[in-house]
């Protein structure tokens, strides 16, 4: 059942379908029954924080708290939005919205989902004191500047009134056609009571709404893994399939890779890259290898010294078209990549691979060595602090490609660069989100929401949760705001383009690929489908 909303309503229903199933190798998602009381182990990471909905924007996390919780509305395999707790989501003028939930819903501990879990949840993500990553996302709500000021004492947003048990209302500071479709995010999900006193104690053993549960206290094996089972009581389109998923911690993908052709994983999300060319071989006919809503970029943050300002910019360039990215793409990914031409993905709607600044993005040596030489120039580059690229070597593979990447740079500019291992992505987000990097770092995009604007808000206005670079930019600001509160589609999109050419100039991280789903799974399941944003729908898996 889709949301409630009036002829008014603008953007949502025009954004693209975004289709993932298998491509070239076996579809698995055949629609048979299978068998239902199977246990599905899947590939997963440790998650950065406790499994707090508001403070949680990194995979590890985000993909269990998934399978936890239900928000208003959820994401279909084709990235179409479909009411989970919401009956509705109506508004006259794409400002004011009043959100009705459906009857008897409840969480895991027998509290009924109301009003006042979205409302108090969002609340507490917003407000300073509690310092939430994706304190962000509630932006667009009127309030939200008094809340999040920096030593605000201010917990409530006055945008957001519960109006009984089942409804709440939200004023945005400005019209925002595409708000609804933001809903079905981690951060709008709902908490009960309990989250609120005691988060720290709630996110080691959660208590959600949605198709899944903890199994027991000792469910969360820190750097192990983490076991769910269904909720029995949760109704809606994400039902269970199995008998449970559990997220199974490995230190890399490799011996992923290797329990997965033996039968002793289920499903791997991304397969190594010195397997890329022979997982099709390796596996049949159950791999998928499909383009999906996400990026590979480095973000080099202002803080370091030699990377801000206008000899700074110029550096950032001139590294830029010192990547050869066609090269890397070919040799290590087998052509499994396709090398970026701005900062999102092509298969959301907007995307234009002709940007002004997009040669920014393209192999030019000469030109890269020139630039150098004018940073040069204006300030000399202290070379007791060369440039490191950070990344995590637990998960992704990511050494191969790094170390191209530094191969490239060295090659073409004659600088020192290294690749810099962090051992878990825990780690290395930790130290990003600390503000603490000492160098540039591996930071792809995994979309949250089908839109061009979650590319570049969440990652780039000034204050975002995700911004790793501490970029800040008031007109890129002004650009994503007037974006967000277009009239169409297409003048979102094309505020959101216009703001993309900012960043093409300052290149706060410098965008290197568009993401690719490469996955594959064991011959013990089967109805294995990839959504629109390259992660498995788990629920949907079954034994053979």
């Amino acid at each position: 059942m889709r949301y409630s909303r009036t002829s008014k309503m603008l953007g949502v229903a025009a954004i693209a379908a975004l289709a993932l199933s298998a491509c070239g190798g076996g579809d698995s998602s055949t629609e048979s029954e299978g068998d239902a009381s199977r246990v599905i182990v899947v590939d997963g990471s440790e998650p950065q924080h406790p499994l707090i909905p508001t403070n949680t924007n990194e995979v590890g996390g985000g993909q269990v708290l998934d399978l936890l919780f239900a928000g208003l509305i959820s994401y279909d395999a084709e990235g179409k939005s479909q009411n989970e707790m919401a009956e509705s989501i109506e508004t006259e003028d794409s400002q004011n919205y009043t959100i009705t939930l459906k009857e008897g819903k409840t969480f895991t501990n027998g509290d009924p989902v109301t009003a006042s879990s979205f409302v108090d949840a969002w609340n507490y993500g917003a407000a300073a004191k509690n310092a939430q990553l994706s304190s962000y996302f509630f932006e667009s709500i009127e309030g939200y500047d008094e809340a999040a000021a920096e030593g605000s004492t201010v917990e409530e947003m006055s945008g957001l009134k519960v109006v009984d048990d089942l409804t709440f209302t939200v004023k945005l500071s400005q019209p925002e056609s595409d708000f609804p479709l933001r809903l079905g995010y981690s951060a709008f999900y709902p908490m009960p009571a309990e989250a609120l006193e005691n988060p720290e104690k709630f996110g080691e053993n959660p208590v959600g709404n949605g198709p899944y549960k903890f199994d027991g206290e000792g469910a969360w094996q820190h750097n192990q893994q983490i076991d769910l089972v269904p909720n029995e009581d949760y109704e809606g389109p994400r039902e269970a399939q199995n008998g449970g998923v559990t997220f199974k911690m490995y230190q890399n993908d490799t011996t992923a890779y290797q329990d997965l052709i033996s039968d002793n994983l289920d499903v791997l999300k991304t397969i190594p890259t010195s397997d890329i060319q022979n997982f099709k071989n390796d596996l049949g006919d159950r791999w998928i290898e499909a383009p999906y809503a996400g990026n590979q970029t480095i973000a080099i943050p202002y803080y370091l010294d030699n990377w801000d300002g206008e000899a700074g910019k110029l550096r950032r360039q001139a590294i830029s078209m010192a990547i050869n990215r066609d090269e890397i793409t070919k040799v290590i990914f087998n052509n499994g990549r396709t090398p970026a031409k701005e900062f999102t993905a092509p298969v959301l709607d907007g995307y234009s691979d002709s940007l002004e600044g997009s040669e920014n993005l393209e192999f030019n040596p000469e030109k890269a060595k020139e630039l150098w030489k004018q940073a040069e120039e204006l300030e000399p580059f202290d070379k007791s602090k060369p440039l490191t690229i950070a990344y995590n070597a637990d998960k992704g593979d990511h050494k191969t490609w790094v170390q191209a990447v530094v191969n490239s740079i060295k090659n073409e500019l004659g600088i020192e660069v290294t690749g810099k291992p962090f051992a878990s992505f825990k780690e290395v987000r930790t130290v990003a989100t600390e503000g603490k990097l000492t160098g540039a770092i591996r930071a792809g995009w995994q979309a949250d929401y089908p839109s061009l604007a979650n590319f570049l808000g969440p990652i780039y206005t000034t204050g975002a949760g995700s911004n790793d670079a501490r970029y800040s930019n008031e007109k890129f600001d002004k650009a994503v705001s007037e974006g967000l509160s277009a009239g169409s589609v297409e003048e979102g999109n094309q505020a959101m383009n216009d703001a993309q050419e900012m960043l093409l100039e300052d290149l706060p991280a410098i965008p290197l690929w568009y993401q690719v789903a490469q996955g594959g799974w064991s011959n013990n399941v089967e109805n294995v489908e990839f959504g629109w944003n390259g992660v498995p729908l788990y629920y949907a898996i079954t034994g053979k």
